[in-house]
């Protein structure tokens, strides 16, 4: 059985989301856009990545060293 990560994505981005508008002054729309369209929500969307056990906070600045430098480099687990 194929693991489903559409919940955890559903509770996870609307904080990305929200942090991008406040952050960046970014609209709704520019925001979603942003994030949908960046590598990060690709690495989201795969389940075996584990991206999605990161905080908005973290998830956030990769979104931001994605945007600034076209690259992201994930944090090593503890």
């Amino acid at each position: 059985m194929t693991k489903s990560i559409s919940p955890v994505l559903a509770f996870i981005t609307p904080g990305i989301i929200n942090m991008l508008m406040e952050e960046r002054g970014l609209s709704l729309l520019e925001a979603a856009g942003t994030l949908y369209n960046s590598k990060l929500y690709k690495d989201l969307e795969n389940e075996e990545t584990k991206v999605w056990r990161f905080s908005y906070p973290i998830l956030f600045d990769l979104l931001m060293e994605e945007l600034e430098t076209g690259t992201i480099v994930y944090p090593e687990e503890q």
